[in-house]
Protein backbone atom coordinates (compact mmCIF):
# COMPACT_ATOMS: atom_id res chain seq x y z
CA UNK A 1 0.00 0.00 0.00
CA UNK A 2 1.46 3.57 -0.99
CA UNK A 3 0.97 6.16 1.39
CA UNK A 4 2.07 9.29 -0.99
CA UNK A 5 -0.16 12.24 0.87
CA UNK A 6 2.00 14.99 1.46
CA UNK A 7 3.31 15.09 5.60
CA UNK A 8 1.11 18.63 6.18
CA UNK A 9 -1.87 16.52 5.25
CA UNK A 10 -0.78 14.16 6.89
CA UNK A 11 -0.50 15.80 9.79
CA UNK A 12 -3.74 18.01 9.48
CA UNK A 13 -5.59 14.65 9.53
CA UNK A 14 -3.88 13.58 12.54
CA UNK A 15 -4.74 16.62 14.82
CA UNK A 16 -8.56 15.97 13.50
CA UNK A 17 -8.62 12.73 13.98
CA UNK A 18 -6.86 12.76 18.07
CA UNK A 19 -9.17 15.98 18.43
CA UNK A 20 -12.21 13.63 17.22
CA UNK A 21 -11.51 10.88 20.17
CA UNK A 22 -11.30 13.52 22.41
CA UNK A 23 -14.54 15.58 21.93
CA UNK A 24 -16.56 12.16 21.06
CA UNK A 25 -17.63 14.50 17.59
CA UNK A 26 -17.79 12.19 14.73
CA UNK A 27 -15.78 13.67 11.73
CA UNK A 28 -15.56 12.22 8.36
CA UNK A 29 -12.16 11.06 6.64
CA UNK A 30 -11.63 10.06 3.17
CA UNK A 31 -10.46 5.95 3.07
CA UNK A 32 -6.75 7.69 1.69
CA UNK A 33 -6.74 10.05 5.31
CA UNK A 34 -7.50 6.79 7.22
CA UNK A 35 -5.12 4.68 5.22
CA UNK A 36 -2.46 7.47 6.46
CA UNK A 37 -3.52 7.26 9.93
CA UNK A 38 -3.33 4.16 10.66
CA UNK A 39 -0.37 3.80 8.72
CA UNK A 40 1.60 6.12 11.04
CA UNK A 41 0.17 4.39 14.06
CA UNK A 42 1.57 1.25 13.15
CA UNK A 43 4.80 2.61 12.06
CA UNK A 44 4.97 4.39 15.74
CA UNK A 45 3.98 1.12 17.68
CA UNK A 46 0.76 2.75 18.64
CA UNK A 47 -1.46 -0.11 18.12
CA UNK A 48 -4.69 0.83 20.40
CA UNK A 49 -5.16 4.01 18.36
CA UNK A 50 -4.27 1.87 15.11
CA UNK A 51 -7.53 -0.16 16.01
CA UNK A 52 -9.65 2.70 16.59
CA UNK A 53 -8.81 4.10 13.25
CA UNK A 54 -9.48 1.09 11.76
CA UNK A 55 -12.82 0.67 13.44
CA UNK A 56 -13.87 4.25 12.73
CA UNK A 57 -12.08 3.81 8.86
CA UNK A 58 -14.64 0.56 8.02
CA UNK A 59 -17.79 2.14 9.66
CA UNK A 60 -17.19 4.71 7.35
CA UNK A 61 -15.89 2.98 4.27
CA UNK A 62 -16.94 -0.47 4.78
CA UNK A 63 -15.67 -1.90 1.19
CA UNK A 64 -12.86 -0.53 1.39
CA UNK A 65 -10.38 -3.03 0.69
CA UNK A 66 -6.99 -1.28 1.72
CA UNK A 67 -8.69 -0.40 5.74
CA UNK A 68 -9.46 -4.38 5.71
CA UNK A 69 -5.73 -5.28 5.14
CA UNK A 70 -4.50 -2.94 7.93
CA UNK A 71 -7.30 -5.07 10.02
CA UNK A 72 -5.37 -8.54 8.64
CA UNK A 73 -2.38 -6.87 9.66
CA UNK A 74 -3.79 -6.48 13.55
CA UNK A 75 -4.66 -9.93 13.21
CA UNK A 76 -1.63 -10.81 12.64
CA UNK A 77 0.27 -9.08 15.32
CA UNK A 78 -2.24 -9.80 17.49
CA UNK A 79 -1.79 -13.55 16.87
CA UNK A 80 -5.31 -14.07 15.65
CA UNK A 81 -4.50 -16.59 12.46
CA UNK A 82 -7.70 -17.44 11.84
CA UNK A 83 -9.10 -14.71 11.55
CA UNK A 84 -6.60 -13.05 9.53
CA UNK A 85 -7.05 -16.18 7.43
CA UNK A 86 -10.40 -15.68 7.00
CA UNK A 87 -10.74 -11.96 5.74
CA UNK A 88 -7.52 -12.55 3.29
CA UNK A 89 -9.75 -15.27 1.50
CA UNK A 90 -12.65 -12.85 2.12
CA UNK A 91 -10.54 -10.18 -0.29
CA UNK A 92 -9.18 -12.66 -2.51
CA UNK A 93 -12.39 -12.60 -3.96
CA UNK A 94 -13.00 -9.44 -4.33
CA UNK A 95 -9.26 -8.68 -5.57
CA UNK A 96 -7.85 -11.81 -6.72
CA UNK A 97 -4.57 -9.87 -8.10
CA UNK A 98 -4.25 -7.72 -5.35
CA UNK A 99 -0.43 -8.66 -4.26
CA UNK A 100 -0.50 -7.39 -0.58
CA UNK A 101 -3.33 -10.08 0.03
CA UNK A 102 -0.33 -12.74 -0.95
CA UNK A 103 1.90 -10.80 1.38
CA UNK A 104 -0.32 -10.79 4.23
CA UNK A 105 -1.77 -14.70 3.65
CA UNK A 106 2.27 -15.31 3.53
CA UNK A 107 2.56 -13.54 7.14
CA UNK A 108 0.05 -15.48 8.38
CA UNK A 109 1.94 -19.00 7.06
CA UNK A 110 5.04 -17.45 8.43
CA UNK A 111 4.02 -16.21 11.88
CA UNK A 112 3.42 -20.11 12.24
CA UNK A 113 6.61 -21.29 11.14
CA UNK A 114 5.07 -22.41 8.02
CA UNK A 115 7.49 -20.71 5.88
CA UNK A 116 7.10 -23.00 2.64
CA UNK A 117 3.10 -22.50 2.97
CA UNK A 118 4.52 -18.76 2.76
CA UNK A 119 6.99 -19.46 -0.07
CA UNK A 120 4.40 -20.91 -2.15
CA UNK A 121 2.30 -17.93 -1.48
CA UNK A 122 4.56 -15.57 -2.25
CA UNK A 123 5.70 -17.37 -5.73
CA UNK A 124 1.97 -17.22 -6.77
CA UNK A 125 1.93 -13.93 -6.29
CA UNK A 126 5.14 -13.57 -8.69
CA UNK A 127 3.00 -14.49 -11.40
CA UNK A 128 0.66 -11.52 -11.18
CA UNK A 129 1.28 -8.66 -13.38
CA UNK A 130 3.74 -6.91 -11.31
CA UNK A 131 5.97 -3.35 -11.99
CA UNK A 132 9.48 -4.06 -10.66
CA UNK A 133 9.41 -2.41 -7.30
CA UNK A 134 6.60 -4.98 -6.59
CA UNK A 135 8.55 -7.89 -7.59
CA UNK A 136 11.74 -6.89 -5.81
CA UNK A 137 9.66 -6.69 -2.53
CA UNK A 138 8.31 -10.55 -2.91
CA UNK A 139 11.71 -11.47 -4.17
CA UNK A 140 13.01 -9.84 -1.12
CA UNK A 141 10.01 -11.61 1.10
CA UNK A 142 11.00 -15.11 -0.29
CA UNK A 143 14.67 -14.85 0.12
CA UNK A 144 13.52 -14.00 3.99
CA UNK A 145 11.48 -17.13 4.31
CA UNK A 146 14.75 -19.24 2.82
CA UNK A 147 16.68 -17.73 5.49
CA UNK A 148 14.09 -18.64 8.31
CA UNK A 149 14.23 -22.33 6.59
CA UNK A 150 18.45 -22.14 6.51
CA UNK A 151 18.48 -22.74 2.82
CA UNK A 152 20.86 -20.02 2.21
CA UNK A 153 21.37 -20.86 -1.53
CA UNK A 154 18.08 -20.41 -2.50
CA UNK A 155 17.95 -17.51 -0.10
CA UNK A 156 20.57 -16.14 -2.02
CA UNK A 157 19.26 -16.31 -5.44
CA UNK A 158 16.10 -14.29 -4.61
CA UNK A 159 18.00 -11.85 -3.20
CA UNK A 160 20.30 -11.61 -5.75
CA UNK A 161 17.11 -10.98 -8.12
CA UNK A 162 16.22 -7.86 -6.05
CA UNK A 163 19.77 -6.48 -7.08
CA UNK A 164 19.12 -6.95 -11.02
CA UNK A 165 16.01 -5.15 -10.30
CA UNK A 166 17.75 -2.45 -8.51
CA UNK A 167 21.82 -2.37 -8.42
CA UNK A 168 21.78 0.24 -5.40
CA UNK A 169 19.39 -2.08 -3.00
CA UNK A 170 22.08 -2.82 -0.46
CA UNK A 171 19.43 -4.52 1.80
CA UNK A 172 19.75 -7.34 -0.64
CA UNK A 173 23.22 -7.25 -1.26
CA UNK A 174 24.21 -7.53 2.64
CA UNK A 175 21.65 -10.38 2.52
CA UNK A 176 23.35 -11.77 -0.45
CA UNK A 177 26.74 -11.79 1.62
CA UNK A 178 25.50 -13.12 4.21
CA UNK A 179 24.35 -16.35 2.69
CA UNK A 180 27.95 -16.54 1.14
CA UNK A 181 29.13 -15.84 4.86
CA UNK A 182 27.17 -18.19 6.63
CA UNK A 183 28.11 -21.15 3.85
CA UNK A 184 31.85 -20.39 4.32
CA UNK A 185 32.09 -19.34 1.22
CA UNK A 186 33.95 -16.57 1.22
CA UNK A 187 36.32 -17.04 -2.40
CA UNK A 188 32.42 -17.08 -4.30
CA UNK A 189 31.56 -14.54 -2.25
CA UNK A 190 34.65 -12.46 -3.78
CA UNK A 191 33.75 -13.38 -7.29
CA UNK A 192 30.26 -12.09 -6.45
CA UNK A 193 31.72 -8.90 -5.11
CA UNK A 194 34.04 -8.60 -7.90
CA UNK A 195 31.45 -8.90 -10.98
CA UNK A 196 28.97 -6.57 -8.58
CA UNK A 197 31.41 -4.02 -8.78
CA UNK A 198 32.23 -3.98 -12.74
CA UNK A 199 28.74 -2.87 -13.14
CA UNK A 200 28.83 -0.47 -9.98
CA UNK A 201 32.17 0.39 -9.52
CA UNK A 202 31.66 3.07 -7.38
CA UNK A 203 29.54 0.97 -4.61
CA UNK A 204 31.08 1.86 -1.19
CA UNK A 205 28.86 -1.13 0.31
CA UNK A 206 30.23 -3.45 -2.20
CA UNK A 207 34.12 -2.44 -1.75
CA UNK A 208 33.52 -2.58 2.30
CA UNK A 209 31.88 -6.14 2.11
CA UNK A 210 35.23 -7.24 -0.48
CA UNK A 211 37.61 -6.25 2.25
CA UNK A 212 35.67 -7.76 4.43
CA UNK A 213 35.54 -11.10 2.93
CA UNK A 214 39.65 -10.53 2.17
CA UNK A 215 40.07 -10.11 5.67
CA UNK A 216 38.70 -13.07 7.02
CA UNK A 217 40.77 -14.67 4.28
CA UNK A 218 43.95 -12.85 6.09
CA UNK A 219 44.88 -11.45 2.60
CA UNK A 220 45.03 -8.14 4.25
CA UNK A 221 46.66 -6.22 1.32
CA UNK A 222 43.89 -6.99 -0.75
CA UNK A 223 41.76 -5.87 2.09
CA UNK A 224 43.64 -3.04 2.52
CA UNK A 225 42.98 -2.11 -1.02
CA UNK A 226 39.16 -2.74 -1.08
CA UNK A 227 38.60 -0.73 1.96
CA UNK A 228 41.22 2.29 0.28
CA UNK A 229 38.38 2.05 -2.73
CA UNK A 230 35.49 2.19 -0.67
CA UNK A 231 36.65 5.44 0.74
CA UNK A 232 37.47 6.77 -2.16
CA UNK A 233 33.63 6.14 -2.88
CA UNK A 234 32.48 7.78 0.05
CA UNK A 235 35.20 9.76 2.56
CA UNK A 236 32.44 9.78 5.01
CA UNK A 237 32.17 6.29 5.22
CA UNK A 238 32.90 5.24 8.99
CA UNK A 239 32.47 1.38 8.77
CA UNK A 240 35.36 1.55 5.81
CA UNK A 241 37.97 3.62 8.19
CA UNK A 242 37.11 0.81 11.20
CA UNK A 243 37.82 -2.17 8.88
CA UNK A 244 41.12 -0.44 7.57
CA UNK A 245 42.11 0.20 11.00
CA UNK A 246 41.34 -3.39 12.04
CA UNK A 247 43.91 -4.29 8.57
CA UNK A 248 46.37 -2.33 9.57
CA UNK A 249 46.80 -3.66 12.91
CA UNK A 250 47.06 -6.97 11.61
CA UNK A 251 49.42 -5.60 10.01
CA UNK A 252 51.23 -3.95 12.49
CA UNK A 253 50.95 -0.67 11.75
CA UNK A 254 49.53 0.77 14.59
CA UNK A 255 49.96 4.43 13.90
CA UNK A 256 48.56 4.28 10.92
CA UNK A 257 45.08 2.52 12.45
CA UNK A 258 45.17 4.53 15.21
CA UNK A 259 44.85 7.51 12.48
CA UNK A 260 41.72 5.40 10.87
CA UNK A 261 40.21 4.82 13.99
CA UNK A 262 40.80 8.83 15.05
CA UNK A 263 38.99 9.46 11.72
CA UNK A 264 35.72 7.63 12.73
CA UNK A 265 35.66 9.86 15.96
CA UNK A 266 35.70 12.91 14.03
CA UNK A 267 33.10 11.77 11.51
CA UNK A 268 30.57 10.27 14.08
CA UNK A 269 29.42 10.16 17.39
CA UNK A 270 32.83 8.15 19.06
CA UNK A 271 31.77 4.12 19.46
CA UNK A 272 33.46 1.95 22.22
CA UNK A 273 34.79 -0.08 19.14
CA UNK A 274 37.05 3.02 18.09
CA UNK A 275 38.23 3.66 21.35
CA UNK A 276 39.19 0.44 22.48
CA UNK A 277 41.13 -0.10 19.23
CA UNK A 278 43.36 3.16 19.40
CA UNK A 279 43.44 1.91 23.56
CA UNK A 280 45.01 -1.45 22.65
CA UNK A 281 47.46 0.17 19.72
CA UNK A 282 48.95 2.79 21.72
CA UNK A 283 49.36 -0.13 23.87
CA UNK A 284 50.88 -2.34 21.74
CA UNK A 285 53.60 0.57 20.35
CA UNK A 286 53.98 1.41 24.33
CA UNK A 287 52.23 4.44 25.07
CA UNK A 288 50.67 3.12 27.96
CA UNK A 289 49.56 6.71 29.28
CA UNK A 290 47.67 7.15 25.86
CA UNK A 291 46.57 3.52 26.43
CA UNK A 292 44.80 4.01 29.51
CA UNK A 293 43.51 6.89 28.58
CA UNK A 294 41.14 5.36 25.49
CA UNK A 295 40.65 2.90 27.91
CA UNK A 296 38.56 5.20 30.73
CA UNK A 297 37.06 6.63 27.47
CA UNK A 298 35.94 3.30 26.15
CA UNK A 299 34.10 2.23 30.09
CA UNK A 300 32.94 6.19 29.97
CA UNK A 301 31.05 5.90 26.16
CA UNK A 302 29.49 2.34 27.19
CA UNK A 303 29.85 1.33 30.53
CA UNK A 304 28.48 -2.28 29.59
CA UNK A 305 30.95 -3.18 27.48
CA UNK A 306 33.07 -5.86 28.90
CA UNK A 307 35.64 -5.44 26.61
CA UNK A 308 36.86 -2.30 27.94
CA UNK A 309 36.59 -3.02 31.63
CA UNK A 310 39.01 -6.09 30.63
CA UNK A 311 41.02 -3.88 28.94
CA UNK A 312 41.50 -1.48 31.97
CA UNK A 313 42.08 -4.36 34.24
CA UNK A 314 44.34 -6.36 31.97
CA UNK A 315 46.50 -3.28 31.66
CA UNK A 316 46.70 -2.25 35.38
CA UNK A 317 47.65 -6.21 35.77
CA UNK A 318 50.51 -6.52 33.45
CA UNK A 319 52.09 -3.53 35.42
CA UNK A 320 51.56 -5.35 38.32
CA UNK A 321 49.26 -2.78 39.47
CA UNK A 322 47.07 -5.29 41.25
CA UNK A 323 45.15 -3.18 43.55
CA UNK A 324 44.52 -0.90 40.80
CA UNK A 325 43.22 -4.11 38.76
CA UNK A 326 41.03 -4.99 41.62
CA UNK A 327 39.27 -1.79 42.32
CA UNK A 328 37.85 -1.39 38.35
CA UNK A 329 36.76 -5.33 37.74
CA UNK A 330 35.39 -4.37 41.45
CA UNK A 331 33.81 -1.86 39.46
CA UNK A 332 32.90 -4.20 36.20
CA UNK A 333 31.08 -6.59 38.61
CA UNK A 334 28.76 -4.16 40.27
CA UNK A 335 27.85 -2.99 36.73
CA UNK A 336 27.37 -6.75 35.94
CA UNK A 337 27.83 -9.62 38.64
CA UNK A 338 27.02 -12.30 36.09
CA UNK A 339 30.01 -11.47 33.48
CA UNK A 340 32.11 -14.77 34.05
CA UNK A 341 34.96 -13.26 32.74
CA UNK A 342 35.01 -10.70 35.40
CA UNK A 343 34.71 -12.99 37.93
CA UNK A 344 37.80 -15.02 36.42
CA UNK A 345 39.66 -11.76 36.67
CA UNK A 346 38.29 -10.78 40.02
CA UNK A 347 39.80 -14.59 41.34
CA UNK A 348 43.09 -14.13 40.05
CA UNK A 349 43.66 -11.10 41.14
CA UNK A 350 42.85 -11.87 44.36
CA UNK A 351 44.90 -14.59 44.01
CA UNK A 352 47.98 -12.69 43.17
CA UNK A 353 47.31 -10.31 46.07
CA UNK A 354 46.77 -13.24 48.90
CA UNK A 355 43.74 -12.47 49.40
CA UNK A 356 42.30 -16.22 49.16
CA UNK A 357 38.66 -16.30 50.78
CA UNK A 358 38.35 -13.62 48.43
CA UNK A 359 40.22 -15.20 45.35
CA UNK A 360 37.93 -18.66 46.34
CA UNK A 361 34.48 -17.09 45.94
CA UNK A 362 35.57 -15.62 42.75
CA UNK A 363 36.19 -18.99 41.17
CA UNK A 364 33.37 -20.47 42.68
CA UNK A 365 31.07 -17.81 41.23
CA UNK A 366 33.36 -18.34 38.12
CA UNK A 367 32.54 -22.41 37.84
CA UNK A 368 28.64 -21.21 39.36
CA UNK A 369 28.47 -18.63 35.83
CA UNK A 370 29.65 -22.22 33.73
CA UNK A 371 33.28 -21.31 33.31
CA UNK A 372 34.14 -25.05 33.68
CA UNK A 373 38.35 -25.31 32.82
CA UNK A 374 40.31 -27.52 34.50
CA UNK A 375 42.43 -24.57 35.55
CA UNK A 376 39.58 -23.09 37.66
CA UNK A 377 38.74 -26.17 39.42
CA UNK A 378 42.34 -26.81 40.09
CA UNK A 379 43.15 -22.84 41.55
CA UNK A 380 39.68 -23.46 43.50
CA UNK A 381 41.04 -26.69 45.09
CA UNK A 382 44.37 -25.36 45.90
CA UNK A 383 43.09 -21.96 47.55
CA UNK A 384 40.90 -24.64 49.79
CA UNK A 385 43.90 -26.62 50.38
CA UNK A 386 45.92 -23.88 51.70
CA UNK A 387 42.60 -22.81 53.64
CA UNK A 388 42.56 -25.98 55.44
CA UNK A 389 39.13 -26.58 53.80
CA UNK A 390 40.31 -30.21 52.58
CA UNK A 391 36.49 -31.61 52.09
CA UNK A 392 35.60 -28.51 50.19
CA UNK A 393 38.44 -29.21 47.90
CA UNK A 394 38.08 -32.67 47.95
CA UNK A 395 34.53 -32.09 46.53
CA UNK A 396 35.02 -29.19 44.58
CA UNK A 397 37.99 -32.08 42.43
CA UNK A 398 34.82 -34.71 42.51
CA UNK A 399 33.22 -32.31 40.73
CA UNK A 400 35.71 -31.67 38.33
CA UNK A 401 36.77 -35.23 37.19
CA UNK A 402 33.12 -35.28 35.86
CA UNK A 403 34.53 -33.01 33.08
CA UNK A 404 38.00 -33.97 33.26
CA UNK A 405 38.25 -37.86 33.88
CA UNK A 406 40.86 -39.62 33.82
CA UNK A 407 43.25 -36.69 34.82
CA UNK A 408 46.65 -37.00 36.93
CA UNK A 409 46.68 -33.40 38.21
CA UNK A 410 43.37 -33.98 39.62
CA UNK A 411 44.10 -37.15 40.90
CA UNK A 412 47.09 -36.55 42.59
CA UNK A 413 45.36 -33.71 44.33
CA UNK A 414 42.61 -36.26 45.60
CA UNK A 415 44.90 -38.37 47.09
CA UNK A 416 46.89 -35.79 49.00
CA UNK A 417 43.34 -34.52 50.43
CA UNK A 418 42.35 -38.02 51.53
CA UNK A 419 45.39 -38.62 53.29
CA UNK A 420 45.44 -35.72 55.06
CA UNK A 421 41.99 -36.75 55.95
CA UNK A 422 43.44 -39.71 57.72
CA UNK A 423 41.76 -41.90 54.37
CA UNK A 424 44.22 -44.20 53.48
CA UNK A 425 42.69 -46.28 51.19
CA UNK A 426 41.02 -43.74 49.34
CA UNK A 427 44.51 -41.95 49.35
CA UNK A 428 46.15 -45.06 48.06
CA UNK A 429 42.96 -45.57 45.06
CA UNK A 430 44.04 -42.25 43.97
CA UNK A 431 47.68 -41.79 43.94
CA UNK A 432 47.77 -45.18 42.26
CA UNK A 433 45.49 -43.77 39.35
CA UNK A 434 47.52 -40.75 39.45
CA UNK A 435 51.03 -42.52 38.52
CA UNK A 436 48.97 -44.93 35.89
CA UNK A 437 48.21 -41.36 33.97
CA UNK A 438 51.14 -39.57 34.16
CA UNK A 439 53.68 -39.88 37.28
CA UNK A 440 55.26 -36.60 36.13
CA UNK A 441 52.93 -34.72 37.83
CA UNK A 442 53.95 -36.50 41.60
CA UNK A 443 55.49 -32.91 42.11
CA UNK A 444 52.04 -32.07 43.50
CA UNK A 445 52.38 -33.84 46.45
CA UNK A 446 55.65 -32.30 47.47
CA UNK A 447 54.24 -29.05 46.54
CA UNK A 448 50.89 -28.97 48.33
CA UNK A 449 50.88 -31.92 50.25
CA UNK A 450 55.21 -32.23 52.10
CA UNK A 451 53.50 -34.24 55.28
CA UNK A 452 52.56 -36.51 53.10
CA UNK A 453 55.24 -37.07 51.01
CA UNK A 454 57.63 -37.49 54.08
CA UNK A 455 55.27 -40.52 55.19
CA UNK A 456 57.68 -44.06 54.60
CA UNK A 457 54.40 -45.59 53.83
CA UNK A 458 53.65 -43.42 50.89
CA UNK A 459 57.04 -43.03 49.36
CA UNK A 460 56.99 -47.20 49.29
CA UNK A 461 53.30 -46.94 48.04
CA UNK A 462 54.65 -44.53 45.06
CA UNK A 463 57.85 -46.85 44.73
CA UNK A 464 56.09 -49.75 43.75
CA UNK A 465 53.27 -48.45 41.77
CA UNK A 466 55.32 -45.87 39.89
CA UNK A 467 55.36 -47.17 35.76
Amino acid sequence: MEFSQPDDNNNISLTRFESMLKTNNVLFFDSNEFENIIHHYLENGKIALAKKAIKLGLEQHPSSVNLKLFLTEIYIIENKFKQADELLDELHIVEPTNDEIYIQKASVFSKQDLHEKAIDVLKSALSLNQDEESLSDLYALIGMEYLFLDQFDDAREYFTKCLMIDMEDYSALYNVIYCYDFLDQNEEAIDFLNKYLDRNPYCEVAWHQLGRQYFTLKAYDKALSAFEFAIISDDSFVGAYLEKGKVLEKKKLYAEAIENYKITLALDEPTSFALLRIGHCYEKIGNNDLAVQYFYKTVHEDPLLDKGWIAITKFYNKQRNYQKALFYINKAINIDGENVIYWKLYAQINHRLNFLEEAERGYKKTLDLGNYELQTWLSRADILIALGEYEASALNLIQAAEFYPETAEIEFRLAGLHYMLHETRKGQYHLKNALLLDSEFDFILEELFPSVLQKPSVQEFISNNRK
